[in-house]
This record gives structure tokens, C-alpha cells and sequence, in this order.
């Protein structure tokens, strides 16, 4: 059975009872009894007539430039990026401590982080849709998440490589680019179009990551112990360059997933081939680099550390792209720039210059000043789903969630 769609959209929770010819049988029934949220033919049925309304009524509700700071999700979106930044960092920390152990294997190091999404939310697809129904989602769509897939992979693997030969911060900040992929892909294949605050937001972003590179430059914070080579360094900042581009277009195409189908299959599907495409590539590239890594207690704990907090990333980003957007989800990672240097000072005994602290306040002003002018459902508004979101899913921080049923979108 494909999940059903009717005129309420798409719900995150799929009606396991039907058979064939629409009618349950006795023992789907007491099937259902274990399954309490299911789904009518049309998904705003079953509710209240008043919980059912519209976009335009609920952004008339609160008026104002700053209608979208006096709600929760506002709070909720600028935390949830911060964690995500403090993530992402500390997967590039234990990446660069990987290589300075001397274990650089860049595609099989995130293997063990698709095997693991893949028994989560694979596993919980197979109990929601039964093999057959997913069977026939991968026919159906198995070709939209292969692309994500091969674009996550080559992301990931670009950006660890880079580490082989550049530095931590380097890296990072090369990260942005992502920034502008983002906005481009967003506006010419999505029609997603961006305020005057938004770009603005975005460009004081981008300011802050360059007093970033100032201080960077004024005191050599982001030399290591053992000089790289300027041959060495350009190699390594092509390669995070590249990781960035993939990871704005993976961005991308991960927001426009999830605001049409349940986060776990939209995750376990990007976790399934990613797994398949990632095991490929690791075989074909990392074999020479996997016999001569150094293998000790200090290299699997990194590993462990570095599977469990890219798990936890993967498992979060999805619900940022449904609050707010791929492009608010990457100027909050510009913070990891200032996280970076933080947990540098410990890690690598790197300094801080009196400047990071002003880019770091600079970044975050930012983030408040992209939301300026936003109404009260902000980002979680897909131009591509219709007026009143009728195209998309009803599920967790989706704004087609609040409109069907009259509550917040988490």
C-alpha cells in the first residue's frame, strides 16, 4: 500500500489496517488497537471543525516585525541550531584528534554512522509500513534517496578527507560555501524567496565568520603543531570546499523530503543507501589507509564518540529543516567556527584572540536578524507545498501539523 495522500496531506503516521480492498479485517483491527494514531482518508477528518484552519488565519493572529520571536518554535529553532553546531564541531575535533593518531580513513569512518541510523529507522519503517509497503516505497522513490544519499556520502567524505591536510578551522570556515549553495539551489528550484532581513541575516553571518579569519590571521591560531605544507593546505581546502558543495545540495534536497514524507522513512532511506554507497567507496578507497591506521583503545573510543554524535545530528537536522529552513540551518553552523576554537584551546592549545568573542555576538545577531519581519510560522512555510501546506506531511515541526490541528508545530 503507498501512503496515502489525500486532501489534508500526508500523515507522519500511516492507517495499517486497510486491506486490498479497503475493508479491515478481524485481526488487522486488533492490530490497530496497539496502534492508536492512524490515518483516515482524508487526514483533517477525524478532527474538531475548529482545529482545522488556515496559514493566513493563524499569521494573522500576531502582527508585527517581531511576530516570530514571541513564539516557542522561534527559541526552539535558535537552541536546536546550537546543538547542531556543537555537533558538528565535535565531529570535526575527533576527526582532526583521528588523524593526528594517525588514522585517516574518511569513508569508512562515517560507515558505522549509517549502519547505525539504519537499524533505528530502517527497522522502525519495516514496523510502520510492513516489507511489502516498503518494498514498494523504495520502487516508487528509491531513486530521490539515492541521489541524497550520494550526495551525503560524498559531503561527508570530502569534508573528513580534507582534514588529511588541512586544519580544523581551515575547514570550517571553508564550510559556508555551503551557505551560498543553499540560497542558489533554494531559490532557482524550490521558488523559495528571501526577504531583505534574511540576506541580511545571512551577510552579517558571513561577517562574523570573516573576523573569524581576521583574528585567525593576526595571531596564527589555526597553525598546527606540525606546519602544513601551502601544497598540502590548498589540497585540503579544495576538498572541504567540495564537501560543502555536496552538503548544500544534500541540504536542499533533505528539506524538500521532509516536509513531504515521515522524518523515519526519509532518514532510514538516507541511512540505507548510504550504508550501501559508503561500504562501496570505502572498499575501493580507504583499504591501503585502513591497513596502515594506527588501532588502539584511543583511536575506537574517537570512533565510538564520533558514530554517536553524528547519529544524534543526523536524527536532528531533519527537524530543523521542517521549523526553519536549510539555509537558517547553515548560518547556525557558522557558530561551530567559535565551538571549534573553545574546545581548540583544551584539545589543540590553541589561543583566542579578543575578536572571537565579537564574531561569535556578531553571528548570533545574525540569526536574530534573519527572523525579523517573519510571521509566527517563520520558515516552516514551504513554498512548494501550496498556500496551506496541503502538499506536505503532518508530522513534527511541520507548519501543515499546526494548521490541521490547531497546536504548536513540536
Amino acid at each position: 500500500m503507498v501512503p496515502h495522500e489525500g486532501k489534508g496531506g500526508v500523515s507522519e503516521h500511516y492507517d495499517p489496517t486497510a486491506n486490498a480492498q479497503g475493508s479491515p479485517t478481524s485481526s488487522q483491527i486488533k492490530h490497530a488497537h496497539r496502534a492508536p494514531e492512524v490515518v483516515r482518508d482524508n487526514a483533517d477528518a477525524n478532527l474538531p471543525e475548529a482545529a482545522v484552519t488556515s496559514v493566513d488565519e493563524l499569521e494573522a493572529s500576531t502582527k508585527g516585525r517581531f511576530a516570530y520571536f514571541k513564539t516557542k518554535e522561534f527559541y526552539i529553532v535558535l537552541v536546536l541550531g546550537q546543538i547542531l553546531a556543537l555537533c558538528i564541531t565535535s565531529t570535526n575535533t575527533l576527526s582532526s584528534l583521528l588523524v593526528a593518531e594517525g588514522t585517516s580513513i574518511p569513508a569508512f569512518q562515517t560507515f558505522f554512522n549509517y549502519v547505525l541510523l539504519n537499524i533505528i529507522y530502517t527497522c522502525f519503517t519495516f514496523y510502520r509500513y510492513g516489507f511489502k509497503r516498503w518494498g514498494r516505497m523504495v520502487l516508487k522513490d528509491g531513486w530521490k534517496y539515492l541521489i541524497l544519499a550520494f550526495l551525503d556520502v560524498q559531503g561527508n567524505y570530502f569534508t573528513v578527507l580534507a582534514y588529511r591536510y588541512t586544519t580544523i578551522l581551515s575547514a570550517q570556515l571553508i564550510n559556508f560555501f555551503a551557505i551560498v549553495t543553499v540560497v542558489i539551489i533554494s531559490f532557482v528550484f524550490l521558488h523559495v524567496r528571501y526577504h531583505i532581513t534574511q540576506i541580511a541575516g545571512i551577510l552579517v553571518c558571513i561577517g562574523g565568520v570573516g573576523i573569524l579569519i581576521g583574528s585567525d590571521h593576526i595571531t596564527s591560531a589555526t597553525a598546527p603543531l606540525n606546519p602544513i605544507s601551502k601544497g598540502d593546505q590548498v589540497k585540503g581546502d579544495l576538498f572541504a570546499l567540495l564537501g560543502a558543495f555536496c552538503y548544500g545540495l544534500s541540504n536542499v534536497a533533505e528539506e524538500f523530503l521532509v516536509s513531504k514524507r515521515p522524518l523515519y522513512e526519509v532518514v532510514g532511506q538516507l541511512a540505507f543507501w548510504g550504508m550501501i554507497i559508503n561500504g562501496v567507496q570505502a572498499g575501493i578507497f580507504d583499504r591501503a589507509y585502513f591497513r596502515s591506521a594506527t588501532w588502539n583503545g584511543k583511536v575506537g573510543g574517537y570512533l565510538v564518540g564520533y558514530t554517536l554524535i553524528l547519529a544524534m545530528f543526523y536524527s536532528l537536522a531533519p527537524l530543523m529543516f521542517r521549523l526553519a529552513s536549510a539555509a537558517f540551518f547553515n548560518i547556525s553552523l557558522l557558530t561551530g567556527n567559535f565551538w571549534g576554537v573553545c574546545i581548540g584551546v583544551k584539545v589543540f592549545h590553541l589561543s583566542i584572540h579578543w575578536m572571537y568573542p565579537i564574531a561569535f555576538v556578531c553571528i548570533i545577531g545574525g540569526l536574530l536578524v534573519y527572523f525579523i519581519g517573519r510571521k509566527v510560522l517563520g520558515e516552516a512555510t514551504k513554498p512548494w507545498l501550496g498556500r496551506n501546506q496541503e502538499g506536505g506531511v503532518t508530522g513534527v515541526g511541520t507548519a501543515r501539523r499546526r494548521v490541521v490541528k490547531g497546536a504548536t508545530v513540536v
